[in-house]
């Protein structure tokens, strides 16, 4: 089957990636040049750089907040996906704004600029975060008033910056994951493990909630099958299928890595007392860590009530089914 900007005997355009050193974006150009299409890449510094080009990308020195690189780099590409992000659970809102937000509104930019015919952006079930749990949401289900965190709040600002730009030239639309996981992960699953292995874990709540998940290679899927087939101004969940008991999923995630699942528990009530103290004095005292305090309402939201989404949409409207159980991708993971 033939995907965007294809056509039989000719090599599809350039696709443009940025993020591409991150967890999604290195699984992404890996399959985009394992179908033959190349590639260019922002990277921000030389081991981003070196990164992408060993995945077989062009590196496009440069950043969000460079237009010039972005324009350049977008030339003569049909499509950009749109990994990059500050993916953190606490921190600045300015920096935020300037990294996700603002830099967001300079990719919809350069690629209208360039002629850049479709944006897919990656977008988070996160902009949905409002303190409460989320249950079987669907893509009707209204963004937040108040957002539970910057980074819920700066996703939610770039989402809507993106579809809204969609329009005549340029087709524009958002893939939503969950809690995306599997091989390459250098952030979530070192932690989860660490935690676990040193006694650090707590498990807030009845620990048996249910969550839906997102194999890295589904999220690819999807994004690929969104630019091939996805509507111009529409967002698209996806996920690993049903839902997952969190306990036993996070159980089995962290013994790929030889580790035991374990850790005290505690009243959610508890969770939701700690990040709210733990914030007040992160605010309040600047000389502590940037990383910011252990536990944030955000961590608190996404992690420890329940998160289910549905993928229906994005079954019936890009045929989207997932490429990788979540039984394969945890013995992918198994060391």
């Amino acid at each position: 089957m033939l995907e965007s900007g294809e056509s039989a005997g000719n090599p599809p355009p350039p696709a443009f990636v940025t993020g591409g050193s991150g967890f999604i974006g290195r699984r992404l150009i890996g399959e985009l040049v394992a179908r033959g299409r190349q590639v260019r890449a922002l990277a921000r510094s030389p081991a981003a750089a070196d990164t992408v080009a060993r995945l077989g990308a062009v590196p496009v020195a440069g950043d969000l907040a460079d237009r010039a690189a972005l324009e350049r780099g977008m030339r003569g590409c049909a499509s950009v996906f749109h990994a990059a992000a500050l993916v953190a659970l606490w921190g600045d809102r300015a920096a935020f704004a300037r990294d996700t937000v603002r830099g967001t509104a300079n990719v919809v930019a350069a690629a209208r600029a360039a002629g850049v015919a479709c944006l897919v952006h990656v977008g988070t079930e996160a902009v949905l975060a409002d303190g409460g749990p989320i249950v079987n949401a669907d893509e009707t289900r209204p963004y937040p008033a108040r957002p539970n965190g910057p980074y819920p709040w700066s996703k939610g600002l770039a989402e809507r910056a993106v579809l809204a730009a969609d329009g005549p030239g340029l087709r524009c639309l958002s893939v939503r994951p969950r809690f995306v996981w599997g091989a390459g992960d250098t952030a979530l699953l070192p932690r989860l493990a660490g935690a676990m292995r040193t006694g650090l874990f707590v498990w807030f709540g009845d620990r048996h909630h249910r969550m839906s998940t997102c194999h890295v290679a589904n999220v690819v899927h999807g994004l690929l099958l969104a630019e091939a087939r996805g509507r111009g101004g529409e967002a698209y969940f996806v996920t690993d299928g049903a839902p997952v008991d969190f306990a036993d999923f996070l159980g089995r995630l962290v013994a790929t890595q030889g580790v035991r699942a374990r850790g005290p528990g505690a009243p959610l009530w508890a969770a939701d007392a700690i990040a709210a103290a733990g914030e007040a004095v992160w605010r309040t005292l600047p000389f502590l860590p940037a990383s910011g305090p252990p536990l944030t309402r955000t961590t608190v939201n996404l992690f420890f009530r329940e998160v289910t989404v549905s993928d229906a949409k994005a079954r019936r409207e890009l045929g989207y089914a997932p490429v990788m159980s979540i039984d394969a991708g945890l013995r992918e993971l198994t060391v």
